[in-house]
């Protein structure tokens, strides 16, 4: 499937795209709406699993090809990616797995999802002290920022690969080099950008991303991805029958865990939801990253100043540098947002009313490379 003949066939999109016959979706920053094909890749497996052992028809094998397409995804080995679930999961993995020294410090940013802040924010128990990052504004981070607050002590910069209120995305690649050159561990929460924009792992060590967002997958069907040289230093921190060598599931005397990402997978897969996620990342990578991505950003350039003709404000349009994403968050003053994003629902358009810490109020709204040029137009119509 090509997406200019996509965009061009209302046919073929509604036949991919179920939900564009009801509704104009456009909060692919929160829960994304199932495509066809991933919804019958679940409900074809699940009808083979009425018949027999669950794991008989897919396993191992979907497991051996996901991990091949994620690989793809992000430019990493096949042995790199574990399948843990969802993203707070797979970063609360790495936090709790992770050695830390007496005065080591990390650095990470309060105002991101609560996912990349919690787990890091624990370590203030075991002695790490916990480094927050100053932005000029709100999800505004430069790698002059990152570059002038980590010092020798610091271990670890946990950031994420975009900015979920603001949209901005991260300059990941500049930051990473920076800290690899100084020993210091990089750590990414991905879910934001993977799906919608190139994210490839040469300059981090640590990355996590569940489907439900830009991916189009299922919930709780993530990828985690571990540095090959840093995963005999990332300690477990579950264990089952699945990453602990125990022969015919015998249990032993001592504990060895299996090599390479299978270390982190404890026991049972999430089959259903694994199938869901090769079917995604099937259908992302044959529309192409770069090609979705070039999209995305072709809508937002004409979308922003539309917008902010009707007297909206843009978050985060104004900072230096910024790199754009498929996220484009407005408010306006005096205009009750809440009010909006309700009228909007009525009308069955589909966005997410968001605040920032201050309590203020704004409509986000993340369109795919499914969504229109004419939904759109429609929803300035009704702003």
């Amino acid at each position: 499937m090509i997406l200019a003949e996509l965009l061009a066939n209302e046919e073929l999109r509604q036949h991919e795209f179920p939900v564009t016959r009801e509704q104009i979706f456009l909060g692919h920053a929160g829960d994304c709406p199932l495509p066809r094909r991933v919804a019958e890749a679940i409900a074809k497996y699940a009808h083979q699993a009425t018949t027999g052992d669950q794991e008989r028809f897919v396993y191992p094998s979907i497991l051996e090809s996901g991990r091949k397409l994620a690989a793809r995804l992000l430019n990493s080995r096949p042995e790199e990616v574990a399948f843990v679930g969802p993203t707070s999961l797979a970063l609360s993995f790495i936090a709790s797995g992770l050695t830390f020294r007496k005065r080591d410090n990390i650095l990470i940013y309060f105002d991101d999802y609560p996912s990349n802040v919690y787990p890091w924010m624990a370590l203030a128990e075991r002695g790490v002290q916990v480094r927050l990052i100053n932005t000029r504004e709100l999800g505004a981070i430069r790698p002059v920022d990152v570059m002038g607050q980590v010092d020798e002590q610091t271990r670890l910069v946990a950031l994420a690969s975009c900015h979920f209120v603001t949209g901005q995305r991260l300059d990941y690649q500049s930051i990473g080099k920076f800290l690899r050159e100084r020993n210091i561990l990089f750590c990414v929460d991905a879910i934001q950008t993977i799906g919608a924009f190139p994210t490839t792992v040469e300059h981090i060590d640590f990355l996590a991303a569940d489907a439900h967002k830009w991916l189009l997958g299922p919930c709780a069907a993530g990828i985690m991805y571990v540095k090959q040289s840093l995963q005999e230093y990332l300690q477990p921190p579950v264990y089952g029958w699945n990453n602990v060598r125990c022969p015919s599931y015998v249990a032993q005397e001592q504990i060895v865990f299996r090599k390479d990402s299978h270390r982190f997978e404890a026991g049972t897969h999430n089959l259903l939801g694994i199938v869901g996620l090769h079917a995604a990342m099937e259908l992302i990578l044959e529309i192409g990253v770069d090609n979705i991505a070039a999209e995305l950003l072709r809508k937002r350039t004409w979308l922003v100043p539309a917008l902010q003709a009707k007297g909206y404000t843009i978050a985060g349009s104004n900072a230096p540098g910024a790199l754009a994403s498929g996220i484009v968050t407005f408010s306006r003053p005096e205009t009750d947002l809440p009010a909006l994003h309700a009228k909007l629902e009525a009308a069955n358009i589909v966005t997410s009313l968001r605040a920032d810490r201050a309590g203020r109020r704004y409509i986000r709204i993340s369109p795919h490379f499914y969504n229109t040029d004419a939904e759109l137009h429609r929803v300035l119509e009704l702003l």
